[in-house]
């Protein structure tokens, strides 16, 4: 029987421990946390301020930009600063918060996006109806739905993973604390019970991605009978990069929650966590705003502080 200790902190080990690596690494991850943070700080001021966005499709892309701030939050600073003082070490508490607050704005951000498919399908397919449909009070609803949703999965896979016995090493092999990796390095045999928790997750994520699929199905028929070239192309340029974010965020976490993890450090494990849990946070904003010419207007207004909450 392994002899049990107390695990009071973990390592992480995501990247090479060369000075020159740790410099790239966390240049470039600040460069990009600071992309994300004025990115989804600036949609969320604008669509606070400006009452012309206070309808269904910013209301829900401004608690979008909060998800995506927890989300790159939990992990970036924490790497960034590791990397500049040379120490690998995440405490106990320090971890389990971690991987808490990632599910939570993991699991409420799918959500989301799931509500925003089904907006974008009203607006698109049902536009004489939207205002009934996606009335102030279902917007509410089911954005609170997102969130307690996010706040259950979180509480169910962190109290599952950390229930679970560690002993011997306790170095991760990832730039933040993830499920897959502390399971690699747990010596319980109650492994089945949390495996079995995030398959369900998955199957529950995997029917998230079917109706986001089946609501764009239906949006792309109806937006290929917009007589209009010019309706199409902004039909097109609203739905097409949703989708491409959905996909790049749930296929990136697929990957990473069902491959095998292995206990030596792979490369590969450390860019895919990437794509999931940086790259969404940082490219929404230029997606849902590059090409809007409201959040462009507003953000214009705010520079010139003409933009006030009415």
């Amino acid at each position: 029987m392994a002899n049990l200790t107390i695990m009071t902190e973990f390592i992480l080990m995501g990247f090479s421990t060369n000075e020159n690596m740790c410099i790239l690494h966390s240049v470039l991850f600040l460069l990009i946390y600071l992309c994300a943070l004025i990115g989804n700080v600036l949609i969320i001021m604008i669509t606070t301020l400006d009452h012309h966005l206070h309808t269904p499709m910013y209301f829900f892309l401004k608690n979008l930009s909060f998800s995506d701030l927890c989300l790159i939050s939990v992990t970036a600073p924490k790497s960034i600063a590791n990397s500049l003082i040379h120490n690998n070490s995440i405490s106990f508490l320090g971890c389990v918060s971690q991987v808490f607050l990632l599910l939570f704005s993991a699991s409420a951000e799918l959500l989301l996006l799931t509500v925003m498919s089904f907006d974008c399908y009203t607006a698109i397919c049902h536009p004489l109806h939207y205002d009934v449909i996606m009335d102030r009070g279902t917007c509410v609803r089911t954005a609170t739905v997102s969130w307690l949703y996010g706040g259950l999965i979180a509480v169910i896979h962190t109290a599952g993973t950390f229930s679970l016995s560690y002993c011997g090493s306790n170095m991760v092999h990832q730039f933040f604390c993830d499920i897959p990796q502390l399971l690699a390095i747990s010596c319980s045999e109650n492994l089945i019970r949390e495996i079995a928790l995030i398959l369900i997750n998955v199957v529950l994520d995997f029917c998230c991605f079917i109706f986001i699929i089946i609501t764009y199905v239906y949006v792309f028929s109806t937006v290929k009978k917009i007589p209009s070239t010019e309706g199409q192309s902004k039909a097109y340029s609203t739905c097409l990069p949703h989708l491409l974010v959905v996909v790049l965020f749930l296929s990136t976490g697929f990957i990473a929650y069902l491959k095998p993890a292995s206990e030596s450090p792979s490369i590969l494990d450390v860019v895919i966590s990437v794509f999931y849990t940086m790259l969404p946070p940082t490219f929404n904003p230029i997606i849902y705003s590059l090409r809007n010419k409201a959040i462009k207007m507003a953000l214009g207004m705010l520079i010139k502080g003409k933009l006030t909450k009415k």
